[in-house]
């Protein structure tokens, strides 16, 4: 099979921009790479997926990991992996970071399709501040509806 490189879609995800170079449905196996960049404090709710595991490839920066009960700090060029059934976030402690996403299943890709927007540039989007309740729920039920639950807060 040929391959050609396509422009990638650029999607604001909360806070971040995000694209998507690898779609879970380009291959047999469900792989999905997903390509984030965010600024420093950018940290999600502390969260389980229950049906993949989510790797953690950083391009550029730094970013503080929670696995479990353990924090490490991941830099350009690391690796780190988030297991399925483990509680993790991470946190952009750098001025801003750029890092690769990579699952399989297509549930965590699912999720950050259902709570994107299209991004009007390719920048950051101007950041919200802190979310209303209203915002909360509708992400745990994307959450939910893709096998992962919020279980804590994100990383101060």
């Amino acid at each position: 099979m040929a391959s050609t490189a396509v422009r990638q879609e650029q999607l604001w995800f909360l806070d971040t921009l995000v694209s998507i170079p690898v779609d879970h449905a380009s291959g047999v196996d469900g792989v999905s790479v997903i390509e984030s960049r965010a600024r420093e404090g950018d940290s999600p709710p502390l969260h389980v997926h229950h049906t993949e595991d989510e790797i953690f490839h950083v391009l550029e920066g730094e970013l503080r990991v929670r696995l479990g009960d353990s924090e490490l700090v991941v830099a350009a060029g690391e690796t780190v992996i988030g297991p399925r059934g483990v509680a993790h976030t991470y946190r952009v402690e750098s001025s801003e970071a750029r890092w690769l996403v990579i699952t399989t299943r297509g549930d965590f890709e699912r999720m950050v399709r259902s709570m994107s927007r299209p991004a009007e540039r390719p920048e950051l989007p101007e950041p919200s501040g802190p979310p209303t309740q209203e915002q909360v729920d509708a992400l745990a039920a994307a959450c939910r509806e893709c096998g992962i639950d919020l279980v804590g807060p994100p990383l101060a």
